[in-house]
């Protein structure tokens, strides 16, 4: 995750934890809630929430000087901090899983833990790269990713209803298709079907493992020069779907072939008609075949509904302690949101 990743994720994820925490205690619609505050909690209404960020991810930081809250949301009554020494008065404690990785030894376990406190376990990785989870069982009361069932789920991206489109014209001479990746890992499924593609058809490749990185500035104009992405991701895991999709494709104005999981995780957030799966072929001959079909097929690549939108999802929140995360994160348990909705859970208020 890049700086300018990392920053504009940490203020959505601390902003829907404030909003988060205010939907778990009253669970209505945010106008409703703030009804009922009025006329029932008027004095918790009026106090500021307070939210500690215990750790940056993966160490970038930046200021929070300020009602970040209010200038860049217009919430006010929120307090964001990474002020650690603030721990004994804050509402919600966030933690970056990353962090987190060698144990229990950066957790605040030494400190006497508010019982209203809420802890919030935040991860935008798959499983395959939050270790060490078995350790951490029954410390959190949410759990903040982009996974569906999440307690916050915050998704990597959603589409939106949008202008039309009908008189968008591809430039003409684009290359085929292009795909900028970090790190060569030859087990993974991506660098497979990478490998045996590039024998169909030409493949622009950037990134640190060509030696051919791109800055911010430059990522998006040199993709869109193509009119496919190869948005493959780094692991099939249940609804994980990056901004190798939302940004990188989407954002460019380029048809995204993707690889990750099943279609129908893809088109429950996306148009059917504006990705192309890579499971939904034989060999990836055939895959290389199609792709060479749709770029002589000027209507063809015109009808791909191509959407770009960044924005997150908020959801009810149970206000649950002692998350099991190992078993939540291997799918093996319902959500609790989805627990909540069946009528599984009671509403316990701290």
């Amino acid at each position: 995750m890049t700086p300018s990743k990392s920053r504009a994720f940490i203020f959505l994820l601390l902003l829907f934890t404030l909003l988060s925490f205010f939907s778990s205690l009253f669970n209505f619609s945010l106008l409703n809630q703030k009804l009922y505050l009025q006329k029932w909690h008027p004095n918790l209404s009026q106090r500021n929430i307070s939210i500690l960020l215990w750790h940056w991810p993966f160490g970038h930081s930046y200021s929070l000087d300020g009602d970040k809250c209010l200038q860049m949301y217009n919430i006010s009554h929120c307090l964001l901090s990474d002020n650690t020494t603030a721990f004994s008065s804050a509402d919600v404690v966030v933690f970056h899983h990353w962090e987190l990785g060698n144990g229990l030894s950066t957790l605040p376990l030494h400190l006497a833990r508010p019982r209203p406190q809420h802890w919030v376990w935040m991860s935008m990785e798959p499983p395959v790269n939050n270790a060490n989870l078995a350790k951490l069982n029954g410390l959190f009361n949410w759990t903040m990713s982009y996974r569906h069932d999440a307690d916050i789920s915050i998704p990597y991206g959603q589409t939106v209803v949008g202008s039309d489109q009908s008189d968008f014209q591809p430039p003409a001479n684009r290359c085929l298709a292009s795909w900028v990746v970090s790190r060569y890992e030859p087990h993974e499924v991506r660098f497979k079907v990478y490998q045996s593609l590039k024998k169909y058809i030409p493949i622009e490749v950037y990134g640190r493992w060509k030696n051919k990185s791109l800055s911010a500035r430059k990522l998006l104009p040199t993709i869109a020069k193509c009119l496919f992405y190869l948005s493959f991701e780094n692991s099939k895991a249940k609804d994980y779907i990056s901004e190798k999709l939302w940004r990188n494709a989407f954002q460019a104005g380029v048809i995204p072939v993707v690889l990750g999981p099943s279609r129908s995780t893809y088109e429950a957030v996306a148009p059917p008609d504006s990705f192309i799966h890579v499971d939904d072929f034989r060999s990836t001959a055939h895959l290389a075949a199609y792709l060479k079909h749709v770029a002589r097929d000027r209507q063809t690549y015109e009808n791909a509904t191509v959407c770009v939108c960044l924005l997150g999802l908020l959801l009810p929140l149970p206000p649950v302690v002692g998350v099991n995360l190992s078993v939540w994160s291997a799918g093996l348990v319902p959500s609790l949101r989805v627990l909540r909705e069946k009528g599984g859970l009671g509403r316990t208020l701290w």
